[in-house]
């Protein structure tokens, strides 16, 4: 019967290209490539933008959260909201006012292109190292199918696979078929979590629902004193996820580079906004599956089901558990999840790669079927960087979702720091920004490599929903006392606030 799981992949995996390139049309200019010439629907953008970050990460690894600890990690959630908010109302003006593809063209027109550069690698290499994590989850539940089957076969050639498939619609049909696709995409994998539930729900013994909350599994909120190294805390996961959500909504590409698809700023900023409440209901959805998992399976520890991997709970469950062809659709949701953002990766690598480096490196107007083709053939460069990023996450005891929000931790905070130096502080210049931005990368990297604090005796690092405020504040901290040197505001500073005006 587990055949029909397998031909329910299949059919996912050879359709999903096919649906792409036809949903996409014909790519005729770089802007019709990167953003799709601005005519994309609000609500679709919403899907995309959920799609996109949703990942791998929250099928698989949100309900291990829950499995093992509770639903505090449902604040960030909150921060979330807050921080679209303000990406809405602060960030995205600005980018439609210079009729932007990239996010990092705002600190190009505001400080020149070194920074645009420095802000561009940044951002490359954070995204392949955070997406190769989510690439890498993805094939945990489909290697499990397989060894059912009696089929060893090894993760990178799961993960070369995955990424094929994604590369060929991104290829063919650019961003109009990764937004569409995404949000057929995030339809599938919430119907396989909500018939999970279902399933779950009808199996677990009277009695369940009291057991799971005399253990803690539905506390929403953690009011910890310990704010410093909690990364659940309220506070911590409150003001952490507001600022990382504006770094990663507002200062990234990969989220950015939608919003700039729609048709108006009014429209992205009800996409932006309307997301984050999307993504609240669906990290309430797996982290009840998680809380769910934990009643059927009585609480046994990872290690005592068997299991190499914490990551492996719902994934064992999905395969060894439900019902041929409900199990194959939720394999295919999260394959759909993982392909959503691979995507979306290889288009918003591909854009910040032509946009903010080879197009400065060349320093001469490029024909618009050059920079097109030129965006096709990065395309495919960065699907075969990610293949070989994904492998190197093939050992991890760490839950993958924590991971992976570890990783773009790191850089988000010096991105979002640089936005907020160009608009906050006007006589800052291009030398005072890379400076700030560098320091900032230099001081996460020593908490995340080895900076730790005593807690009841005990040395624990810093929770990461604080690398980025961290960051945030040293950005500026450096970049304001640099630009007291100067006795004059930027020149670029006033010529952006004013074509801001005369766009408004």
């Amino acid at each position: 019967m587990r055949a029909l799981d397998l031909v329910i992949v299949a059919v996912f995996l050879v359709g999903t290209p096919l649906l792409g390139i036809a949903l996409g049309g014909r790519q005729r200019s770089s802007t019709d490539y990167f953003v799709g010439s601005r005519r994309i629907p609000w609500w679709a953008v919403t899907f995309s933008v959920v799609a996109t970050e949703t990942s791998t990460l929250t099928v698989i690894s949100v309900p291990t959260v829950a499995y093992l600890g509770n639903a505090t990690y449902l604040q960030l959630a909150i921060g979330y909201l807050i921080g679209r908010v303000l990406v809405a109302f602060v960030l995205l003006p600005r980018y439609y006012a210079g009729n932007l593809v990239s996010a990092y063209g705002f600190l190009g027109k505001r400080f020149g292109p070194g920074m645009q550069g420095t802000a561009s690698v940044t951002f490359l290499v954070t995204r392949l190292l955070a997406d190769g994590v989510r690439l890498f989850a993805t094939a945990i539940p489909v290697k499990i199918m397989l060894d059912e089957f009696g089929m060893d076969v090894s993760y990178p050639v799961i993960v070369a696979a995955i990424a094929l498939v994604a590369v060929i619609y991104t290829y063919l049909g650019g961003i109009r078929a990764v937004i569409w696709v995404d949000a057929i995409q995030m339809g599938i994998y919430l119907l396989g979590a909500i018939a999970a539930v279902f399933v779950l729900a009808g199996r677990l013994p009277d009695g369940w629902l009291a057991g799971a909350a005399g253990e803690g599994k539905f506390q929403l909120f953690d009011f910890s004193s310990n704010v410093v190294t909690n990364q659940y805390a309220f506070v911590t996961a409150v003001v952490g996820g507001a600022l990382f959500a504006m770094a990663s909504h507002g200062a990234d590409q990969l989220m950015v580079q939608r919003l700039l698809a729609c048709k108006n700023v009014r429209d992205s900023q009800k996409a932006v906004i309307a997301s984050g409440i999307v993504v609240f209901v669906q990290f309430a959805l797996f982290l009840f599956i998680g809380a769910l998992l934990w009643s059927f399976y009585g609480g046994r520890t990872p290690g005592e089901l068997g299991l190499t991997a914490s990551d492996e709970l719902f994934p064992k469950f999905i395969v060894e558990e439900l019902p041929p062809g409900l199990s194959g659709l939720l394999v295919a949701g999260i394959l759909a999840a993982a392909m959503s953002t691979i995507s979306s990766s290889l288009n918003s690598l591909s854009t910040s790669t032509i946009s903010d480096l080879y197009q400065r490196f060349t320093k001469r107007p490029l024909p618009d079927a050059v920079v097109l083709k030129q965006a096709k053939l990065w395309t495919l460069i960065w699907a075969g960087v990610f293949v070989v990023f994904a492998s190197l996450f093939t050992t991890t005891d760490q839950p993958v979702v924590e991971l992976g929000l570890s990783i773009a931790s790191y850089t988000y905070g010096a991105l979002l720091g640089a936005f907020f130096l160009g608009i906050l502080v006007k006589h800052a210049r291009q030398a005072d920004a890379v400076v700030a931005f560098l320091s900032t990368v230099a001081v996460a990297a020593v908490f995340a490599l080895g900076g730790e604090f005593t807690v009841d005796g005990v040395r624990l690092p810093l929770a990461f929903p604080w690398y980025v405020p961290l960051g945030v504040v040293v950005t500026l901290v450096v970049g304001g006392l640099l630009s007291l040197r100067h006795g004059a505001p930027d020149p670029k500073a006033t010529a952006v606030a004013e074509q801001s005006r005369q766009d408004a």
